[in-house]
């Protein structure tokens, strides 16, 4: 009972940021995301019969404590959804900086849904296994799909209708994401704990989820008409807003560095010169930055000459979860 799974991250362009329930991992906004082929979890999963616990290898290493917990209360659900008690060998090799923005979550639980799973003989849809996967990490659940998709916040207590739905293929429309690497460490505050205070106390928290509908609305009317400016103009002022809540928080948090706000410029001033970019961060320092194929070259030059920039990795749409 082994099977083989890959998924690469996401980044959203429309954040997810907030739950309204911390048990189901239900979130209070729906969102959207571009998958990326420049990152990506390959994960291997076994169920034995001589396993008195279930193990876990990300990297060649051992893992235990809290990454091991959240792993085996993963494996949990699908042996609940088997009704099998089987424990499992899992080895994972991350492409990914973990916790440090990127979305090694995302990757990384989406391969391990769907390796178990298939490993276990269970045959899900995609939307079945979407929603599976987001019990282990949220925005893992928009992995599961190549290019756009949405992730649908649903309205049912039990989660049952919370999943993502893809919004265009990866042939749909070539447009890339540049990694701007500024830091490997590890985050000081964690998503959860950021989207659990935030939610909890920010002033701007409602607001920026009375701002989601219409961003929704007018992103996937860009996607659709492949009007990039649109899209990345939307993108841009939607992470703004995000990570406008965590200073409203008690006590306020920023995940930016120094060089974050540098990127940030750096991307305004390549617009202000006639080169169209824009800039989006998730929960860490390291800015993810929108462009077309026609101007790589000149982003890639641009952002690797800002001071405290350690990489660019170059991204273009990813496909979704494969199998081997």
């Amino acid at each position: 009972m082994k099977a083989t799974a890959k998924a690469h991250t996401n980044i959203a362009l429309i954040k997810y940021w907030g739950k309204r329930d911390e048990s189901f991992i239900l979130p209070t906004n729906n969102s959207l995301s571009l998958t990326l082929d420049g990152f990506s979890t390959t994960t291997s999963v076994e169920f034995r019969e001589d396993l008195s616990e279930d193990i876990f290898t990300l990297d060649d290493k051992r893992i235990t404590g809290v990454e091991y917990d959240r792993v085996r209360s993963f494996l949990d659900l699908i042996r609940n959804l088997s009704d099998k008690t089987l424990y499992a060998d899992v080895h994972s090799i991350n492409d990914v900086p973990t916790a440090a923005g990127f979305a090694s979550s995302a990757s990384g639980f989406a391969a391990l849904a769907g390796a178990a799973t298939r490993a276990m003989g269970l045959q899900l849809s995609d939307y079945e296994l979407s929603r599976i996967t987001r019990q282990g990490s949220g925005s893992a659940c928009r992995s599961i799909y190549g290019g756009f998709a949405e992730w649908q916040q649903g309205v049912k207590t039990d989660g049952s209708d919370s999943y993502a739905v893809p919004i265009a293929p990866v042939e749909h429309w070539d447009i890339r994401v540049a990694a701007v690497v500024l830091s490997a460490d590890m985050k000081k505050v964690s998503s959860r704990e950021g989207m659990r205070r935030t939610v909890d106390t920010s002033a701007f928290f409602q607001s920026w989820v009375d701002s989601i509908p219409n961003d929704l609305e007018q992103i996937k009317q860009g996607i659709q008409e492949r009007d990039f400016e649109k899209v990345g103009q939307i993108a841009e002022a939607n992470c703004l807003r995000m990570h406008a809540t965590t200073l409203g928080a008690n006590p306020p948090f920023t995940y930016w560095a120094d060089t974050t706000m540098t990127v940030m410029q750096a991307v305004q001033s390549l617009r202000e010169g006639g080169i169209s970019a824009y800039f989006t961060i998730d929960a860490g320092p390291n800015v993810k930055v929108l462009y077309l194929p026609e101007n790589e070259e000149k982003i890639k030059t641009a952002l690797m000459h800002v001071p405290g920039v350690t990489d660019v990795i170059l991204s273009r749409a990813g496909q979704g979860i494969s199998y081997k």
